[in-house]
Protein backbone atom coordinates (compact mmCIF):
# COMPACT_ATOMS: atom_id res chain seq x y z
CA UNK A 1 0.00 0.00 0.00
CA UNK A 2 1.08 3.49 -0.77
CA UNK A 3 1.29 5.51 2.45
CA UNK A 4 1.76 8.83 0.64
CA UNK A 5 -1.65 8.64 -0.93
CA UNK A 6 -3.95 11.34 0.51
CA UNK A 7 -7.64 11.27 0.99
CA UNK A 8 -9.51 13.26 -1.73
CA UNK A 9 -10.51 16.81 -0.92
CA UNK A 10 -14.17 17.31 -0.20
CA UNK A 11 -14.53 20.03 -2.93
CA UNK A 12 -17.53 18.52 -4.68
CA UNK A 13 -19.42 18.27 -1.39
CA UNK A 14 -18.50 21.82 -0.36
CA UNK A 15 -19.62 23.23 -3.72
CA UNK A 16 -22.85 21.24 -3.60
CA UNK A 17 -23.53 22.41 -0.05
CA UNK A 18 -22.85 26.05 -1.02
CA UNK A 19 -25.19 25.82 -4.02
CA UNK A 20 -27.96 24.27 -1.91
CA UNK A 21 -27.52 26.90 0.82
CA UNK A 22 -27.57 29.75 -1.73
CA UNK A 23 -30.67 28.32 -3.41
CA UNK A 24 -32.53 28.02 -0.11
CA UNK A 25 -31.52 31.55 0.85
CA UNK A 26 -32.84 32.96 -2.45
CA UNK A 27 -36.09 31.01 -2.13
CA UNK A 28 -36.60 32.25 1.42
CA UNK A 29 -35.88 35.82 0.35
CA UNK A 30 -38.37 35.58 -2.50
CA UNK A 31 -40.99 34.01 -0.23
CA UNK A 32 -40.66 36.81 2.33
CA UNK A 33 -40.81 39.59 -0.27
CA UNK A 34 -44.23 41.10 -0.57
CA UNK A 35 -45.86 43.17 -3.23
CA UNK A 36 -44.68 46.76 -3.30
CA UNK A 37 -47.33 48.86 -1.68
CA UNK A 38 -48.04 52.32 -3.03
CA UNK A 39 -46.80 55.30 -1.06
CA UNK A 40 -50.34 56.49 -0.52
CA UNK A 41 -53.32 54.47 0.57
CA UNK A 42 -55.29 56.08 -2.25
CA UNK A 43 -54.24 54.77 -5.71
CA UNK A 44 -56.01 57.70 -7.40
CA UNK A 45 -53.81 60.08 -5.43
CA UNK A 46 -50.71 58.21 -6.59
CA UNK A 47 -51.85 58.52 -10.21
CA UNK A 48 -52.20 62.29 -9.77
CA UNK A 49 -48.80 62.50 -8.09
CA UNK A 50 -47.19 60.53 -10.91
CA UNK A 51 -48.86 62.68 -13.57
CA UNK A 52 -47.69 65.91 -11.92
CA UNK A 53 -44.20 64.49 -11.32
CA UNK A 54 -43.94 63.83 -15.08
CA UNK A 55 -44.60 67.53 -15.77
CA UNK A 56 -41.96 68.92 -13.40
CA UNK A 57 -38.21 69.06 -14.00
CA UNK A 58 -35.72 67.74 -11.47
CA UNK A 59 -33.72 70.76 -10.38
CA UNK A 60 -30.68 68.60 -9.64
CA UNK A 61 -30.62 66.48 -12.80
CA UNK A 62 -32.19 69.14 -15.09
CA UNK A 63 -32.73 66.71 -17.96
CA UNK A 64 -35.12 64.40 -16.11
CA UNK A 65 -38.54 64.76 -14.66
CA UNK A 66 -38.88 64.36 -10.91
CA UNK A 67 -40.75 61.13 -11.62
CA UNK A 68 -37.63 59.68 -13.30
CA UNK A 69 -35.07 61.12 -10.90
CA UNK A 70 -33.78 59.44 -7.77
CA UNK A 71 -32.17 62.60 -6.39
CA UNK A 72 -33.08 63.53 -2.84
CA UNK A 73 -34.63 66.82 -3.91
CA UNK A 74 -36.82 65.04 -6.47
CA UNK A 75 -38.07 62.65 -3.79
CA UNK A 76 -38.79 65.60 -1.51
CA UNK A 77 -40.71 67.38 -4.27
CA UNK A 78 -42.77 64.25 -4.97
CA UNK A 79 -43.61 64.02 -1.28
CA UNK A 80 -44.52 67.70 -1.24
CA UNK A 81 -46.82 67.18 -4.25
CA UNK A 82 -48.42 64.22 -2.49
CA UNK A 83 -49.03 66.26 0.67
CA UNK A 84 -50.52 69.20 -1.23
CA UNK A 85 -52.84 66.93 -3.20
CA UNK A 86 -53.81 65.11 -0.03
CA UNK A 87 -54.65 68.52 1.49
CA UNK A 88 -57.17 69.04 -1.31
CA UNK A 89 -55.33 71.34 -3.70
CA UNK A 90 -55.98 71.06 -7.43
CA UNK A 91 -53.25 70.00 -9.87
CA UNK A 92 -52.97 73.54 -11.25
CA UNK A 93 -52.56 74.96 -7.74
CA UNK A 94 -49.65 72.58 -7.12
CA UNK A 95 -48.08 73.56 -10.48
CA UNK A 96 -48.51 77.25 -9.64
CA UNK A 97 -46.90 76.71 -6.23
CA UNK A 98 -43.88 75.01 -7.81
CA UNK A 99 -43.52 77.78 -10.43
CA UNK A 100 -43.82 80.44 -7.74
CA UNK A 101 -41.13 78.73 -5.70
CA UNK A 102 -38.69 77.64 -8.44
CA UNK A 103 -39.65 79.64 -11.54
CA UNK A 104 -40.74 78.48 -15.00
CA UNK A 105 -37.62 76.34 -15.24
CA UNK A 106 -39.27 73.71 -13.03
CA UNK A 107 -41.90 73.06 -15.72
CA UNK A 108 -40.79 70.46 -18.24
CA UNK A 109 -42.90 72.27 -20.87
CA UNK A 110 -42.68 75.97 -19.97
CA UNK A 111 -45.43 78.28 -21.24
CA UNK A 112 -44.83 80.66 -24.13
CA UNK A 113 -44.34 84.11 -22.66
CA UNK A 114 -41.82 86.93 -22.77
CA UNK A 115 -39.28 85.30 -20.48
CA UNK A 116 -39.43 81.91 -22.22
CA UNK A 117 -39.77 82.96 -25.86
CA UNK A 118 -36.09 82.17 -26.47
CA UNK A 119 -36.69 78.57 -25.36
CA UNK A 120 -39.41 78.17 -27.96
CA UNK A 121 -38.00 80.23 -30.85
CA UNK A 122 -34.28 79.61 -30.26
CA UNK A 123 -34.05 76.14 -31.85
CA UNK A 124 -35.73 77.37 -35.05
CA UNK A 125 -33.45 80.41 -35.22
CA UNK A 126 -30.40 78.16 -34.80
CA UNK A 127 -31.71 75.81 -37.50
CA UNK A 128 -32.19 78.70 -39.94
CA UNK A 129 -28.76 80.15 -39.12
CA UNK A 130 -27.15 76.73 -39.65
CA UNK A 131 -28.93 76.33 -43.01
CA UNK A 132 -27.82 79.79 -44.09
CA UNK A 133 -24.19 79.08 -43.07
CA UNK A 134 -24.24 75.76 -44.94
CA UNK A 135 -25.60 77.44 -48.08
CA UNK A 136 -22.88 80.13 -47.92
CA UNK A 137 -20.16 77.51 -47.45
CA UNK A 138 -21.43 75.50 -50.44
CA UNK A 139 -21.56 78.64 -52.62
CA UNK A 140 -17.98 79.55 -51.70
CA UNK A 141 -16.84 75.99 -52.39
CA UNK A 142 -18.52 75.98 -55.81
CA UNK A 143 -16.95 79.34 -56.66
CA UNK A 144 -13.51 78.08 -55.62
CA UNK A 145 -13.89 74.90 -57.66
CA UNK A 146 -15.14 76.84 -60.71
CA UNK A 147 -12.02 79.04 -60.61
CA UNK A 148 -9.68 76.05 -60.89
CA UNK A 149 -8.54 74.88 -64.32
CA UNK A 150 -10.08 71.65 -65.49
CA UNK A 151 -8.11 68.40 -65.52
CA UNK A 152 -7.43 68.42 -69.29
CA UNK A 153 -5.79 71.84 -69.10
CA UNK A 154 -3.71 70.82 -66.10
CA UNK A 155 -2.56 67.63 -67.84
CA UNK A 156 -1.53 69.64 -70.88
CA UNK A 157 0.45 72.04 -68.67
CA UNK A 158 2.19 69.15 -66.94
CA UNK A 159 3.06 67.48 -70.26
CA UNK A 160 4.49 70.75 -71.60
CA UNK A 161 6.63 71.15 -68.49
CA UNK A 162 7.91 67.59 -68.81
CA UNK A 163 8.80 68.05 -72.50
CA UNK A 164 10.63 71.28 -71.76
CA UNK A 165 12.74 69.70 -68.99
CA UNK A 166 13.90 66.79 -71.13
Amino acid sequence: MNASRRAPWPWPWLVLGLVVWLGLWLLADAALAGEARPLADDPALEVRVARLAEELRCLVCQNQTIADSHAGLALDLKNQIREQLRAGQADQQVRDYMVERFGDFVLYRPPLKGSTVLLWVGPFVLLLAGGWALRRALQRHRAAVAGLPDDAARCAQAAALLRRDT
